[in-house]
């Protein structure tokens, strides 16, 4: 009978540790999500991903250096080995919390030298005294509370896996803008040395017409002035472009003293990024991903909560001996004790479990409302994106035609100056005009690369990839 009724407790037992107390989590689905995205044209066209380059998404925009350069950060940057650290954390706290689905087992042992006084002979006696023992205990997951939190746990870590793969993608898309910056700061330093062989050959020319009577002092001046601010302009490019360098060695883990980024001359072309649909930003942005298992992890701890109100049943057994040796020497006894211990609830708490059960909620619903805001910026920045690579495609259109027409000018202001139909300030004029153009046309080009790889890392980043570098969902 009594073998009876002790299985009829453990399958009870049994039973009831199939009890969850946490709310049925559905993964949260945005009911706005809109069909196609907006500013799509011909520099970013709407098609699956499938027809995109594959491998690392910085090869889309074709520039080998990049390639180098971003294959470096894997294994130099210290921001991406401080956010692996913390992902290698929340692993390590999904294992501690998954420990107590098993039984803890502690064994002591003790010896010890002792002296008592007998009263009836006056005598002391000394004597020594071992113990030794263990102690077996088992919480069985009645209500869940267990499953919960390793629940949470393992939905933190998956969110730290994906804030992993966020931070990774966004030091690569710091160094892919960095990179196309001191791109952009060589192609106008290329510019401006040419620009100054052309205004020192202006300024020789200038001073011989001065020299021979067929210009004035003026002139010279004018001329000397605008070789001046030009080398000026360059010495402030150089300056750029070396903290651009610098910042480029400390995202790879270099010292910028010893690291250094040979110059070209022009930028590379601005590649067609291909566009993905709405609905798949959702599965590739790891940011969008840790929102998600943070509002998961958040409903676990609603079960963990809830699961307070109820009892914990805990199963232990313990047992030992004692020895003594001595004036008193006595057998060793055993002693041992198995049963169940069931804990006792508070009957006045001053209302913390139900503050406790409140605060989940709400911890719930600021992690819903923190998933909704980090979708609608994914969609804000693709959207951004997309509108500055396309009107910008035609700014740089618009532009070139303005550089064009601006060399002209200068070519005919060089020719009537020759022949003395013009004075100087009017090669001046045409000069700086065609110079500001060039700039401009490269400062165009030089936004159109960034938001190249701005957008790529809005998409979610490498196009090889069905979603970033982080554990599936369960």
């Amino acid at each position: 009978m009594a073998r009876e009724r002790g299985r009829a407790v453990l399958l009870l037992v049994v039973l009831l540790c199939g009890c969850n107390l946490a709310p049925r989590y559905h993964r949260p689905t945005l009911p706005d999500t809109p069909a196609a995205f907006r500013e799509t044209g011909v520099w970013t066209p709407a098609r699956p991903a499938d027809t995109a380059q594959r491998g690392a998404w910085w090869s889309v925009m074709g520039d080998a250096g990049l390639d180098r350069l971003e294959d470096r950060i894997e294994h130099g940057s210290p921001q991406l080995a401080a956010a692996v650290a913390r992902y290698d954390q929340a692993r390590a706290l999904v294992r501690r919390a998954r420990a107590d689905f098993f039984p803890q087992i502690d064994a002591t042992a003790s010896a010890q030298r002792e002296r008592a006084l007998f009263p009836a002979t006056g005598n002391y006696y000394e004597y020594h005294d071992y113990e030794s023992g263990g102690t077996v205990s088992w919480e069985p997951d009645i209500w869940g509370r267990i499953r919960n939190l390793v629940r949470a746990a393992r939905a933190n870590a998956q969110a730290s896996a994906a804030d992993l793969a966020s931070i990774r993608l966004s030091l690569e898309g710091e160094l892919g803008d960095d990179y196309f910056q001191l791109r952009g700061l060589d192609a106008r330093i290329s510019l401006l040395q040419k620009t100054m062989a052309a205004y020192s050959a202006a300024l020789d020319l200038t001073t011989k017409r001065f020299a021979g009577g067929a210009a004035n002092e003026l002139d010279v001046g004018r001329a000397r002035t605008q070789l001046a601010t030009t080398q000026s302009r360059l010495e402030q490019q150089v300056a750029d472009r070396a903290l651009a360098e610098h910042a480029i060695a400390v995202l790879i883990g270099e010292p910028p003293s010893i690291f250094s980024i040979p110059p070209a001359d022009s930028l590379p072309p601005v590649p067609v990024i291909p566009v993905t649909a709405p609905a798949h930003l959702l599965e590739r942005r790891p940011d969008v991903a840790s929102a998600e298992r943070h509002m998961a992890a958040a409903n676990a701890r609603i079960g963990v909560a809830r699961a307070a109100f109820f009892p914990n049943i805990t199963l232990g057994a313990t047992g030992g001996s004692e020895t003594t040796t001595g004036m008193l020497a006595s057998a060793g006894s055993g002693v041992w004790a198995l049963g169940p211990a069931l804990a006792t609830l508070a009957i006045f708490d001053g209302g913390r479990r139900f503050a406790n059960l409140a605060l989940t909620h709400a911890e719930y619903a600021q992690a819903a409302a923190s998933y909704r805001q980090t979708a609608l910026t994914a969609f804000r920045e693709v959207e951004d994106q997309l509108a500055l690579l396309n009107h910008l495609a035609d700014a740089a259109t618009w532009q070139e035609e303005g550089v064009t027409a601006a060399t002209r000018t200068d070519h005919l202001a060089n020719v009537q100056y020759r022949e003395g139909a013009v004075d100087y300030l009017q090669v001046v004029i045409a000069q700086t005009a065609e110079l500001q153009a060039r700039e401009d046309l490269i400062t165009i080009n030089t936004r159109r690369l960034m938001s190249g790889v701005d957008l790529v890392r809005a998409m979610g980043g490498d196009w090889g990839r069905h979603g970033p570098d982080y554990p599936p969902r369960p």
